[in-house]
């Protein structure tokens, strides 16, 4: 599935918005430091539509959660780096924005009852069937969403659907003939598996060491925030019951059970409690917050610290924000730690530097095998193509579903689509960083075989090729304004 995202990256940048926002459970995840150079903070403006910081970080915790699933909860910052998670979500709303100039140049836009229709049939804001306002604004405080942008971002949704929509075509019978033609062709192949774990590689400290000599640059401590920390301990509010039912008469929708229920008073009493406790708290911690910024504050109650992306104690969300802080705006007003709140001020900002070649030797080593392993496994291909021996194969096709011998399921479904993508009739398939297929076809044939797919097989292509022809198109049509450092 991984492999098949990063062939098909181009395809998923058109498609993963175009779907209605799913942002419940999805939860935020932040990327660090990023520079601006647009005064009202928006990250790019295509034609006449400005992106927001906030749109790119939607697209960003919408693609790291895409990726985290098919990982299994197994994917991580380094990983999102490495494929390029940023540029794709800066790639997804630069697209979005150029359909929404072409939409807006015809005039077109979406209605509120268009708009309430949609969001009225989400099951996700339903309580016995039909809708709840209640349940539908408590999941957007809960996603720290408010009414305002998430029905924007639903219209747009909604909008670059319509647009896309007009341009839609039904495939033909000729169309669908040349694909039940395609699925029908088998191939009897002779092939051999290798693999990088063959390979012997020399990975003695000098030849670690001259490989990281030309790399050091991707081999660099993370730049790290010299900060005063101010903690605000839990204070108990002690509330009497007066001041427990009051809160609760005015905030009832925010005590709910594991069914999205409101609870009685009763049983949302430690609830509310609590809640009346982390109030005074950060009430007391915005005292200590101005006191703080005015040079008043007890120095005792002042903690010195050291943070980096890898050796952060805070959230995400937190860390991104320490990002932003500058000398001319040094402090973080109160922020919720736990039962705790923090507030912070920036003292430094101490640049990245390169690791020592001993700080860096077991992500060079890593690196240096898999890029040596690849460029040997390469060339021992290469050489044993003409004359390679290997295992014969059934006749196999396009929908082909059995693993061939030495390959994973996976590996299987992607050497057999590149095979039936070659022209050659002997050659080499790459099935991962570390696994090749030599193959040579000893005979051909036409079965019987259909998917009954056809036809949504033809219907995905053309909008694939047309909707990559549209943004091209569009691209010429609308400016592309980026003021994001790196980017």
């Amino acid at each position: 599935m991984i492999t098949w995202m990063q062939r098909h990256r181009k395809y998923l940048v058109i498609t993963i918005w175009i779907s209605t926002i799913a942002f419940v459970g999805a939860g935020f995840v932040g990327w660090g430091q990023y520079s601006y150079g647009d005064k009202a903070g928006a990250v790019a403006k295509v034609g006449d539509i400005a992106i927001s910081q906030r749109e790119w970080q939607q697209a960003y915790s919408r693609l790291y959660g895409q990726y985290n699933q098919v990982f299994q909860g197994n994917f991580d910052e380094k990983q999102a780096e490495s494929f390029g998670l940023k540029q794709q979500a800066m790639r997804q709303v630069v697209e979005q924005a150029l359909i929404l100039n072409l939409a807006n140049s015809y005039n077109l836009e979406v209605t509120s009852d268009e708009l309430s229709k949609v969001i009225v049939s989400q099951e996700m804001f339903h309580k016995d069937g039909h809708f709840s306002k209640e349940i539908y604004l408590k999941a957007l405080k809960q996603n720290h969403l408010n009414v305002g942008d998430y029905e924007q971002d639903l219209r747009n949704s909604i909008l670059i659907q319509k647009v896309l929509s007009l341009f839609q075509s039904e495939p033909v019978a000729l169309e669908e003939k040349i694909f039940t033609t395609a699925n029908s062709i088998a191939d009897k192949i002779e092939y051999k598996v290798l693999n990088a774990d063959a390979m012997t590689l020399d990975t003695s400290d000098t030849a670690l060491q001259a490989f990281w000599q030309t790399r050091q640059q991707n081999y660099m401590n993370p730049p790290s925030y010299s900060l005063e920390v101010v903690t605000q301990k839990r204070i108990a509010a002690n509330a009497d019951e007066a001041t427990i039912t009051e809160y609760y008469t005015a905030n009832r929708i925010d005590f709910i059970d594991a069914e999205g229920k409101i609870l009685e008073l009763e049983a949302a009493k430690p609830a509310v409690i609590k809640a009346l406790d982390t109030k005074a708290t950060n009430k007391q911690a915005l005292r200590g917050y101005i006191a703080f910024k005015k040079g008043k504050l007890d120095n005792t109650l002042i903690e010195t610290i050291t943070i980096d992306e890898t050796n952060n104690p805070y959230t995400a969300e937190i860390f991104s924000e320490i990002t932003a802080l500058n000398p001319t705006s040094p402090f973080l007003k109160p922020r919720k730690v736990g039962d705790q709140f923090v507030t912070i001020k920036l003292v430094q900002t101490n640049p990245a530097t390169t690791k020592s070649f001993a700080e860096a030797k077991a992500a060079v080593k890593r690196d240096y095998v898999k890029e040596a392993g690849a460029a040997q496994l390469q060339t021992a291909a290469n050489e044993a193509l003409p004359t390679f021996k290997g295992q014969t194969s059934d006749f196999i096709t396009t929908t082909q579903s059995t693993p061939l011998a030495g390959l994973s399921e996976e590996e299987s479904k992607l050497f057999v689509s590149k095979l039936f993508a070659s022209s050659q009739e002997r050659g080499v398939v790459a099935v991962s960083e570390s696994k090749v297929v030599l193959f040579n076809i000893l005979e051909q044939k036409l079965t019987n075989n259909t998917t009954g797919t056809e036809a949504q097989q033809v219907a995905q292509l053309k909008s694939s090729i047309f909707n990559a022809s549209l943004i091209k198109m569009l691209e010429a049509k609308f400016s592309v304004e980026s003021y994001v450092g790196g980017n």
